[in-house]
């Protein structure tokens, strides 16, 4: 069973920094890309950032360039977020997300709230 489970939200003043960690399991880590979503309330779902498992290449949302960075580490099995000079706007709850062949799945969310 395919498992994820996010941690290191919280609260932060506006121009702060967060990571967020991605503990994942019940899968072939390494062989499948990893995406960050969020959400705000009202809106829908978006997809932040995404990272290749073959070569590590990343992309991002247009939003977030530049001042978000996914990262992981397969010996751990772990998905990282680093989000630097946050926004009020960046306020959400982030989600992990992994596409393998049983189908789509995400972590339950963890909170970023960004405000003074």
């Amino acid at each position: 069973q395919v498992q994820l489970v996010e941690s290191g939200g919280g609260l932060v003043q506006p121009g702060g920094s967060l990571r967020l960690s991605c503990a994942a399991s019940g899968f072939d880590f390494d062989h499948f890309p990893m995406m960050w979503h969020r959400q705000a309330p009202g809106k829908k779902r978006e997809r932040v950032a995404f990272i290749n498992s073959i070569d590590g290449s990343t992309n991002y949302a247009d939003s977030v360039k530049g001042r978000f960075t996914i990262s992981r580490d397969s010996a751990n099995k772990m998905l990282y977020l680093s989000m630097n000079n946050l926004k009020p706007e960046d306020t959400a709850v982030y989600f992990c997300n992994v596409l393998t062949g049983r189908g789509p799945s995400w972590g339950q969310g963890t909170q970023v709230t960004v405000s003074s």
